[in-house]
């Protein structure tokens, strides 16, 4: 799984760290930011509704292909 998160766009609304803590953290400026060593989604059933929460949409979900 790819996660892409767009900072220009982002706000720090947080709705990313509440819907899917395992995977997305807030930075020192309360900007989203994934959790060091959970880049790749770590098979964390809420990080497409976390996206989905996002309400600027700053959040890109994407299945990796597999080699």
């Amino acid at each position: 799984m790819d996660i892409d998160i767009d900072k220009d766009v982002c706000i720090g609304a947080g709705q990313c760290a509440l819907a899917a803590p395992r995977v997305f953290t807030q930075d020192d400026d309360g900007y989203s930011m994934l959790v060091p060593g959970r880049e790749d989604g770590s098979g964390d059933p809420m990080v497409r509704e976390a996206a989905r929460a996002c309400p600027v949409g700053a959040i890109t979900v994407s299945e990796t292909a597999s080699g």
